[in-house]
């Protein structure tokens, strides 16, 4: 048994990381210290916390600490335990939003210019992100079209050159015509195009256009000189600033009542060569210098495009340890900056204007479906939280369901729940249907602490009007008053209308339509994902579990070394030993079960 106050004295003064796990065993919340003692101890002491941080103790049912050499060390493992299990305290990234990239594999003899979506540190230079994908390619057309490098994605020596060639798209390092040291001229020129150091280039065409007149190489002249106006024009639609800085990230932030937005503008060379966003509902209570440094630690972990200057509002308490990780990262010295005043300052304002208008934008698209919404279901009020669940069987054997929540336009999947069909024994969809919605409102009714909360504004049947009588039979039960609707399908199984009571298809737009298919898709995902995972877990089901001792590792390496469970009731006590784990007691109950 974990006795919490016993273990807090034994915390050690020493810096190093701190994990802290549910009652499921579940990591929540992963954190650093300089001192494990002082820090961890101040989360159970009474003194003001945040709603979160409340939340957050309120389910510790243990933690566990790992002792470093110091804080940089510690700083790194946070980092890398807070990716891998994603505790649902910390500020997390989220994974399913990935621009691309422009990439030169500059270790190879004759680098590529591609695009790509996965950042990894693979020695390539790496330039973005590009939150319009086709600002990417028009970049890299642009790149392909003024500079003669090679096009093919594997590059292999041959003896005649490609069509690129011919048309003077390539100068042919595949059969030898131009020297790794001639080509690599072309690749540095456009790393210097990507980081925005435009004048340096400029500067180094004038001279070879020069050159060239002096040679009467006229057709080369001319050919640097389209090169320099077309790189003028896409320098003069980048200038956002006359901030004299090469290196820049700048980091907006904003906060709304419901949700938080991080902005951060990618400069190089005074120029904006891109931008990002993301979004952190969960985050609003948090101190603003909190969710900066937990956002920082989050994106710059094992980015090969650290910057050697991150400008932001705030001033980090951690911001020396942090500037000194990002420094041993990119190899050179990386700063944060909090400008006071002038051209910096208002550059960072920037930043933070457009996460302003970012999240407005958000928010007032996810408003205008609230309401129309509300208009569409005639509803008193906007349907805030809206709850709907699917059944999934074969034959009625397995029977599940699963329930997904919306909030605010936002569906949640974190809140989704997953129910084994109890008291319907055979194939009855809207029985089960009532079953679930039943056992869901006892939740919020009969027990406060359920974790299912508030009872939604709105049902939504997945199904017409059987599913939608079901619904309103549970609703009933408890004597409320929440209103019921279908979502219908065609016979493709795509979603074609929500549906009254009176069996009305009700007529919506496409962007609403759009997010009851999202809701839809969802929740029947959820349903027949633990189906599946039930009637797995069924077929590999067998005579051995219920032998004591027998685990399933041992479960495993049995049926691995014989094949069958057959084999294995065919089997000696000795063949049965020679299994890895299984001792003569375990045999012995082996050869008397099965």
């Amino acid at each position: 048994m974990f006795n919490i106050e016993e273990e807090l004295k034994k915390l050690p003064g020493k810096p190093g990381v701190y994990i802290m796990r549910d009652k499921d065993d579940n990591i929540i919340y992963v954190g650093k210290a300089v001192s494990l003692k002082n820090r961890v101890r101040s989360y159970f002491r009474k003194t003001n916390k945040t709603e979160r941080i409340k939340k957050m103790v309120s389910l510790i049912d243990h933690f566990e600490y790992i002792v470093v050499d110091n804080e940089a060390e510690a700083l790194i493992l946070e980092c890398n335990l807070i990716k891998k299990n994603r505790p649902k305290f910390n500020v997390l990234l989220k994974d399913d939003k990935t621009y691309p990239y422009i990439k030169i594999d500059v270790k190879s003899e004759y680098p590529n210019v591609i695009i790509t979506r996965r950042l990894i540190n693979d020695g390539a230079k790496y330039f973005g992100p590009y939150p319009n994908p086709g600002a990417a390619k028009e970049m890299l057309n642009f790149i392909k079209q003024k500079y003669k490098i090679r096009q093919c994605r594997n590059f292999k020596s041959t003896t005649r050159p490609c069509l690129n060639y011919h048309i003077k798209r390539c100068l042919a390092p595949c059969v030898g015509y131009v020297t790794p040291e001639e080509y690599r001229k072309q690749i540095h020129e456009i790393i210097d195009l990507l980081e925005g150091k435009t004048d340096k280039i400029i500067k180094e065409l004038d001279k070879q256009m020069e050159e060239a007149s002096k040679k009467l190489e006229f057709e080369k002249a001319a050919e640097l000189r389209d090169r320099k106006a077309a790189i003028e024009r896409a320098s003069s639609k980048q200038k956002v600033s006359n901030i004299s800085e090469n290196n820049i990230d700048v980091i907006g932030l904003y906060k709304s009542e419901i949700d938080v937005c991080i902005e951060i503008f990618f400069v190089r060379g005074s120029k904006m060569i891109g931008r990002e966003h993301y979004f952190f509902p969960e985050l609003k209570d948090m101190e603003d210098v909190e969710i900066l440094t937990g956002f920082i630690k989050q994106y710059y972990l094992n980015n090969p495009n650290i910057p050697s200057k991150i400008m932001l509002r705030e001033e980090l308490p951690e911001k020396d340890i942090i500037e000194q990780w990002l420094s041993t990262e990119l190899g050179k010295k990386v700063e944060l900056k909090s400008p006071k005043k002038g051209e910096k300052l208002k550059f960072v304002e920037m930043a933070e204007n457009n996460a302003k208008v970012t999240l407005q934008n958000k928010e007032k698209d996810k408003s205008e479906i609230m309401m129309e919404l509300k208009e569409v279901l005639k509803l008193e009020k906007l349907p805030r939280k809206i709850e709907t669940f699917d059944i999934s069987n074969i034959s009625g054997e397995f029977m599940v369901a699963g329930m997904c929540v919306m909030v605010d336009g936002v569906i949640k999947k974190n809140l989704s729940r997953r129910f084994k069909i109890k008291t319907v024994l055979t194939q009855d969809d809207p029985k089960c249907m009532e079953e679930v919605v039943s056992r869901r409102l006892a939740h919020s009714i009969e027990k406060e602490d359920s974790g299912f909360g508030k009872l939604p504004d709105v049902f939504f049947a997945d199904g017409g009007i059987t599913q939608i009588r079901a619904t309103q039979e549970a609703v009933k039960k408890y004597n409320l008053d929440i209103p019921v609707f279908g979502m219908v399908k065609n016979d493709k199984h795509q979603t074609r209308a929500l549906m009254d009571e009176n069996r009305n298809e009700l007529p919506i737009s496409e962007n609403l339509m759009n997010l009851i298919t999202r809701f839809q898709d969802t929740v029947h995902d959820t349903a027949i994902t633990y189906h599946r995972k039930l009637r797995e877990k069924s077929v590999t089901k067998s005579e051995l579990d219920n032998i004591k001792g027998i685990g399933e590792a041992k479960k495993k390496a049995l049926l691995k070394h014989f094949g069958s469970v057959e084999k294995i009731k065919q089997a000696s006590k000795e063949e049965l030993m020679e299994v890895k784990g299984i001792t003569e007691k375990i045999a012995e109950q082996i050869s008397l079960q099965v």
